[in-house]
């Protein structure tokens, strides 16, 4: 059994746990679960933000823990200072230490999209996202069936929210439907966990138009993420690089002053060129 396979196994024990300890209609009694959403794809395309999505995560299976002490008032509120276009919230505990209140944590102190991100394998982890103030949801292609992720964006949707669909590979593209508002390509392998970014790359003329594309995983410098803009991504999903430094927040809005530098002498030397 892979990491991914045993992540899954364990989720659909914690889930079915739950269930009984917090009944959906429990969950449609947050305060959250009525609160206006913010649009994650709107934030993506803004001009005045710089797409990449800040995330707050612990540890992870290939890591171990990364940083143990962080405070999630301080991280998110310093993700957004940095001109962060979104965040996203890891709340898996067993495998990446983290947790719903997390993600609560991250929605009282900030105005902003918030992706909840976790192993979505049924349908009562979506209600759960909308009841602790998420925005956005993440539904992984390799660990659902096409019927799967049809029915849970149905679901989101009825609840506002927006859906990512994360793929690997082009023939997960089949499990695309008109109602994902984004594609990540996640530049690391689930089951192996090495990351190429080569992946972004590749994978990226495969995906309809219609829809924004966020690259995933191994964003380790403003030069890749820099790359990713040009051959057009919107977003850039980054956590282990701000996480893995003392103070994310900071890392981050140098991270964003150095990609914003590199695009812009990038989009001048293009305009040049195509003037000549």
């Amino acid at each position: 059994m892979n990491i991914l396979e045993r992540i899954v196994a364990q989720k659909r024990t914690e889930v079915e746990r739950k269930k009984m300890l917090y009944p959906i209609k429990l969950l449609e009694q947050s305060a959250y679960f009525s609160s206006p959403i913010v649009s994650l794809s709107e934030y993506l395309i803004r001009k005045d933000k710089s797409g990449i999505i800040a995330e707050i995560k612990r540890g992870s299976p290939s890591r171990g823990m990364i940083n143990k002490h962080i405070s999630v008032e301080q991280t998110s509120i310093g993700y957004m200072q940095a001109g962060a276009s979104a965040l996203s919230v890891l709340t898996d505990e067993p495998f990446f230490f983290g947790t719903n209140q997390d993600l609560v944590t991250a929605r009282q102190f900030n105005y902003c999209p918030i992706l909840r991100k976790d192993f979505v394998i049924d349908e009562y982890q979506i209600v759960e996202a909308r009841s602790i103030g998420a925005d956005a949801i993440l539904l992984i292609a390799s660990i659902l069936t096409e019927e799967q992720v049809f029915h849970f964006t149905s679901v989101a949707k009825s609840l506002q929210l927006a859906v990512i669909l994360e793929v690997h590979n082009a023939q997960e593209l089949q499990q695309l439907n008109d109602d994902i508002d984004i594609v990540g390509v996640n530049n690391r392998n689930l089951e192996t966990f090495v990351t190429d970014v080569e992946r972004s790359i590749e994978m990226y003329p495969l995906i309809p138009d219609q829809f924004i594309k966020v690259s995933e995983s191994g964003i380790h410098t403003p030069e890749i993420a820099c790359r990713l803009r040009i051959v057009g991504y919107e977003g850039f999903l980054i956590g282990e690089h701000f996480m893995s430094t003392s103070r994310p927040g900071v890392a981050c809005a140098e991270f964003i002053q150095r990609l914003n530098e590199l695009y812009a002498t990038e989009s001048l030397r293009t305009e040049g060129m195509v003037q000549h």
